[in-house]
């Protein structure tokens, strides 16, 4: 984990296909005088262990939270080493709500990730035992963590921002994605720009993506831009090509260009047109 703060570490611009973090998603800690939080808990019962470990290295403090900022399996199928130690874990009414109706398939079906059959083995699906609405806020002692949740349906239901004012850092989680191409199926793309233009005028200094490097605003500006073309080009393209192949090759085209990650772009199209010929 990379040192962002006095108070916050957090990995950042990791390699896809890491071992421990083969989703390269950039968990991080808040460590106030009570305690530390964490956020977001990786892919897997297995690269949770190896996170707290990592944690180990950097503080000592006992883990008050777990936050969990939105359902998908980099961000949350980690919940369970965690739980185990009796942690209570967070997350917005929604975002549970999405992990009970998802998790349990994908874990009974890891191929569907790109993932080995023993890829989870260990493994459970534990949903946050909080839960909120608009809001919430927790004193470390000395430092405060706020979750916000937008009212709007972003990269996904319930998708929360975690601010920490003391310190000038905002972890986005997979709103803001970096120098690489976002998961956009479970999104709602109007929404999700309606998101961003909420957090640009926060300002913050050091913004933590849920994928790629320290970001600032103008990422955010960046992630709009990307959002805009992929929604206004997939709707003309795929009205005339009705190929997954072809269509994904023209989409890449006209898209930002980022190194690697074009599968990801596939994998979207795929689930918005499931009707396309592969």
């Amino acid at each position: 984990m990379k040192k962002i703060t006095n108070s916050v570490y957090s990995y950042l611009d990791v390699t896809p296909g890491t071992e421990g973090n083969v989703l390269y998603a950039n968990t991080g800690i808040v460590i106030g005088k009570d305690g530390i939080i964490i956020i977001d808990t990786l892919a897997s019962t297995k690269e949770a262990e190896k996170f707290f470990a990592d944690i180990r290295k950097v503080t000592d403090k006992p883990v008050k939270y777990v936050i969990n900022t939105h359902h998908h399996p980099d961000h949350a199928y980690g919940n369970s080493f965690f739980a185990d130690m009796g942690v209570p874990i967070i997350s917005q009414v929604q975002s549970r709500e999405e992990l009970l109706f998802s998790g349990e398939t994908l874990l009974k079906n890891p191929n569907m990730l790109g993932f080995s059959s023993d890829f989870f083995q260990g493994t459970r699906i534990v949903p946050a035992n909080i839960v909120f609405e608009k809001a919430m806020a927790i004193d470390l002692g000395g430092i405060t963590v706020k979750l916000i949740y937008s009212n709007l349906h972003s990269h996904a239901k319930g998708s929360i921002i975690v601010h920490i004012p003391e310190e000038d850092v905002l972890f986005t989680a997979d709103i803001l994605v970096t120098n690489t191409h976002p998961f956009v199926m479970d999104g709602n793309i109007q929404e999700w720009i309606k998101t961003i233009d909420t957090i640009m005028p926060m300002n913050v200094k050091n913004i933590i993506p849920g994928h790629g490097p320290l970001s600032t605003n103008k990422d955010l500006e960046n992630m709009k831009n990307y959002l805009s073309i992929f929604d206004e080009q997939s709707k003309k393209l795929s009205a005339t090509e009705k190929n997954l192949e072809k269509l994904t090759a023209m989409m890449l085209e006209v898209l930002p260009k980022y190194e690697g990650g074009d599968d990801v772009v596939k994998f979207n199209l795929s689930m918005l047109y499931p009707s396309l010929a592969t």
